[in-house]
C-alpha cells in the first residue's frame, strides 16, 4: 500500500544561488522579516541553551549562545544542516523537555531551511568530487573493458549475488519469474569462473562506515600499493591467458602488421585510440611520442611488436592518468566538471567502469553536458548489461549485506539454520538483492523497497518463513529462485526480510540497538553518533533475576544512563518495532519466557505503531524524508565523496522532480545525474 505523490517543478539552480545571495544581503542588512532575531534567537533561548551554551554545558559541542548575527549562523552550514536534521526528525528538544508547539516548530524549521540556503549559497559550495583512485571492483571492470577481455582479471568475493544463466538483461524492463543464483559464501565453486592466470589481486577496499567503498579518503595510496600497481599491470599482460582468444582488441592493437609495413604510424595511430580509452580522453601529441618512442625503442632493440606494445599497456595501467578519477576541469584551476570528467564520472557511477566510444565522442563534441543529451545516455546505460556492475556494489552496501556474511545463530538454539558446511543466510542475502534488482529493471517505485507485494525465493526461505524448517533441496552453488507474491505484509520490501533481521541480531537473541541504528542510517540515512566507551554493551543471556523480563524491560535500565538516553530516545523505536522477528527472522509473538512482544512505538514522536506493519505505514506516511535519505546514499555513490550540506538544494530539487515519476528508481537515478552536484560546475 502506497501513498499517492505530487509532482514538483524544476528549479534553475543559477536563478536559487543569485536568490540565496540577494536573500543573504537581506538579512545581513537587518530587513524587517529577519527571521533570526523573531524567530530562531528566541527559540535557541527558551529551549537550547540551557543543554547548548548557558553555564559552560555544551552538549554535543553545539553552543548556540556563540550565535549572535544573521552573519554568525550562516557561516555555519553544517551546525544548521544538524539543526534542520535534529528539528526535523523530532528529536530536539528532547523527550523529557518542554516541547515545540506545532506552529512554533514548523516556523523554526522554516527559517532553519531558508537559512541554510543561504549560507551554502554563499559561505560553502558543494566540494569537489575529490581525486581517489579505483578500486578493486572498478579496476577489474576497466580493464576487463579496456582490453574487452572475455574473462575477469581477478575474482572479486566482493560481488555477492553471482547471476546464473545471464537473466539479467534490463533492455527488456522485466525480471524473470525463475532463474538461479548464487551467492559469495557458497563454496570455492562460487569463485571458480575464467579469469587471467597469474594474476594477483590487491587488497579488497572495505566500506565506509554508513558510506561506500568509492569514498576518495578511503582510497589512498600507499608506496607500497603503487608499486603492486606496477607489477599488476605487469602481471596482466603478461598473464598466458592474456592472448588472442580472450582479449578482444588483440588484432586491432597488439597484433603485429603485416611484414615490410612501416610500423611507426601505425604504432601512434593505435597507441591514440588506446591511450584516449585508457585515460578517457583524447591524448596530447606530446604523451603520444613518449609512449610512441618506447614501443619503437623496444622493437628497435629485438622486441617483438607484440611484446612491445604490451609493455606499452603495462605502462598505461600503471599511469595515474589510468586508475585516478579526478576533475581537472577547463582551466586547470577550478574544479568544473568538463565533459570528459562528466563522461567518467556517469560510467563509473552506473558501470563501475570506462566510459564507453559514444560517451567519449560526445564528451570530444562538448554535447554531453546538456541535459537532454545526458538524459538520453543514462536511459541507454541504463539498458545495457553492464548496468550490473551498479547491482553489484551500490545496493549491498546500502544495505551493509556484508554483515551477514559473520552471523553466526547458536546452533543449539537454531539447528536448522546450518546444513553440511552450509548456512541459511547464504540464500538470505539473496532475497533483498533480487528485489533490489527487479525495483531497478523494471524501473519500480523505490517504496517497494519499503513495503512489496512480490519477492523472490527459494525453497529453503519458503520452507523458513512458514515454519522455520530448512527445505531439503538445498543446492550448494545455482540456487533455484522463484517470483512469489507476498500477501501477508509481515514480510516484503527489505527490512523485514530474514537477512536484515538475522545480521542485525547476536548469536543468542535480538538485539534493538542494532537494528534501530540499522534503520536510522540505512532507511534515514541519520546514523547515531557511536555509543560511549564507558557503557558496557548489554550481556547476551542478562543477569539473574532477568529470566521473566522482557527485552524492552532489560533496556530501560541501560539507557538511563545519561549520556546514553538522546540516542536511545531517537533509535530504540526503530529497533523494538521490529522485536516480532526473532535473531534469525521469524516471527513470534511472545519471548521464551512466555511475555508477549510489544513492538509498540512512536515514529519521529508523531506516527504511533503497534506492530511492525503499522511501522511500515509510518514510514511510508513520511515517504519524502525515505525517498530523500535514498537519494541521499545514491548521491554520495555517485559522486564518491560524503554529502554535504550544499548539496541540500540538490535534494530538494531531486526528491521534489522524483515525485512526478511515483519515486521510481530509474528515474530517480536520472536525477542525480542530472543534478547540480553531478553535472554541474563545483569549486575545490
Amino acid at each position: 500500500m502506497h501513498h499517492p505523490r505530487k509532482p514538483s517543478p524544476l528549479r534553475s539552480t543559477a536563478l536559487a544561488v543569485t536568490a540565496g545571495v540577494l536573500s543573504f544581503a537581506t538579512l545581513v542588512r537587518g530587513a524587517e522579516s529577519d527571521a533570526f532575531t523573531t524567530i530562531l534567537q528566541p527559540t535557541f533561548q527558551e529551549h537550547c541553551v540551557k543543554c547548548h551554551g548557558a553555564n559552560g554545558k555544551v552538549k554535543g559541542k553545539v553552543n548556540l549562545l556563540e550565535l549572535k548575527s544573521t552573519h554568525d549562523l550562516a557561516a555555519k552550514p553544517a551546525l544548521l544542516s544538524d539543526l534542520v536534521g535534529v528539528i526535523d526528525r523530532n528529536e530536539m528538544p528532547p523527550e523529557e523537555k518542554p516541547q515545540l508547539a506545532p506552529e512554533s516548530r514548523s516556523a523554526l524549521l522554516a527559517a532553519l531551511k531558508e537559512a541554510l540556503r543561504v549560507s551554502t549559497a554563499v559561505h560553502a559550495a558543494a566540494p569537489a568530487t575529490p581525486i581517489r583512485r579505483m578500486n578493486r571492483f572498478q579496476y577489474n571492470n576497466a580493464v576487463q573493458d579496456l582490453f574487452q577481455l572475455k574473462v575477469v582479471v581477478f575474482t572479486l568475493p566482493e560481488r555477492m549475488l553471482r547471476e546464473h544463466g545471464n537473466w539479467f538483461q534490463p533492455r527488456t524492463g522485466r525480471m524473470p519469474d525463475t532463474l538461479k543464483a548464487g551467492s559469495r559464501p557458497l563454496g570455492k565453486s562460487q569463485m571458480i569462473e575464467p579469469r587471467l592466470g597469474n594474476v594477483g589481486a590487491f587488497p579488497q577496499d572495505l566500506r565506509a562506515e554508513n558510506g561506500f567503498d568509492n569514498r576518495a579518503h578511503h582510497l589512498s595510496l600507499s608506496p607500497l600499493l603503487l608499486e603492486s600497481f606496477l607489477k599488476l599491470g605487469r602481471s596482466i599482460v603478461e598473464s598466458p591467458d592474456f592472448n588472442a582468444k580472450n582479449c578482444g582488441i588483440w588484432n586491432e592493437f597488439f597484433a603485429a602488421p603485416k611484414k615490410g609495413t612501416d610500423a611507426e604510424p601505425i604504432v601512434r595511430r593505435r597507441l591514440r585510440g588506446f591511450l584516449t580509452r585508457a585515460f578517457r580522453r583524447p591524448v596530447d601529441d606530446r604523451l603520444l611520442e613518449r609512449y610512441a618512442k618506447h614501443v619503437l625503442a623496444r622493437i628497435g632493440r629485438g622486441a617483438s611488436f607484440t611484446d612491445a606494445m604490451k609493455s606499452a599497456a603495462a605502462a598505461a595501467l600503471a599511469s595515474p592518468r589510468f586508475f585516478y578519477l579526478y576533475n581537472r576541469g577547463a582551466d586547470g584551476k577550478t574544479a568544473a566538471t568538463e565533459d570528459f570528467d562528466l563522461a567518467s564520472r556517469l560510467s563509473f557511477f552506473l558501470w563501475g567502469s570506462l566510459p564507453d566510444e559514444r560517451l567519449i565522442d560526445l564528451a570530444a563534441r562538448g554535447e554531453l553536458r546538456r541535459p537532454d543529451a545526458l538524459a538520453a545516455e543514462v536511459d541507454r546505460m541504463l539498458n545495457d548489461r553492464r548496468l550490473k556492475r551498479f547491482c553489484d556494489s551500490f545496493p549491498s552496501q546500502w544495505l551493509q549485506l556484508e554483515r551477514i556474511i559473520t552471523s553466526v545463530p547458536d546452533p543449539e538454539r537454531n539447528p536448522e539454520f546450518y546444513f553440511a558446511k552450509y548456512r541459511a543466510s547464504m540464500h538470505m542475502m539473496l532475497e533483498p538483492l533480487l528485489l533490489f534488482e527487479t525495483i531497478l529493471i523494471e524501473n519500480r517505485p523505490i517504496l517497494e523497497l519499503i513495503d512489496s507485494d512480490f519477492s523472490y525465493r527459494s525453497d529453503l526461505l519458503d520452507a523458513w518463513y512458514r515454519d522455520g524448517s530448512a527445505a531439503k533441496a538445498r543446492p550448494p552453488t545455482a540456487i533455484p529462485f522463484r517470483r512469489v507474491p507476498v500477501a501477508d505484509r509481515r514480510q516484503g520490501g527489505v527490512i523485514t526480510t530474514a537477512a536484515v533481521m538475522t545480521m542485525t541480531s547476536s548469536p543468542t537473541r535480538t538485539q534493538p540497538v542494532t537494528r534501530g541504528a540499522w534503520i536510522a542510517s540505512v532507511i534515514f540515512n541519520a546514523p547515531p553518533d557511536p555509543p560511549p566507551a564507558n557503557v558496557p554493551p548489554l550481556p547476551d543471556d542478562g543477569k539473574a533475576g532477568d529470566e521473566n523480563l522482557t527485552l524492552r524491560e532489560r533496556f530501560a535500565a541501560h539507557r538511563d544512563h545519561s549520556a546514553c538516553a538522546g540516542c536511545h530516545n531517537r533509535i530504540d523505536p526503530f529497533g523494538f518495532a521490529l522485536e516480532n522477528y526473532g535473531p534469525t527472522g521469524l516471527w513470534r509473538d511472545q519471548y521464551a519466557n512466555g511475555r508477549k512482544v510489544d513492538a509498540a512505538g512512536e515514529l519521529f514522536r508523531k506516527h504511533s505503531f503497534t506492530d511492525p506493519i503499522e511501522f511500515k505505514d509510518a514510514i511510508l506516511t513520511e515517504q519524502d524524508r525515505f525517498v530523500r535519505a535514498f537519494a541521499k546514499h545514491l548521491l554520495s555513490f555517485a559522486l564518491g565523496r560524503e554529502a554535504h550540506p550544499a548539496d541540500e538544494a540538490a535534494l530538494d530539487e531531486i526528491v521534489g522532480n522524483s515525485k512526478a515519476d511515483d519515486h521510481r528508481l530509474r528515474g530517480l537515478i536520472k536525477q542525480i545525474v542530472l543534478s547540480a552536484p553531478f553535472s554541474g560546475r563545483e569549486t575545490r
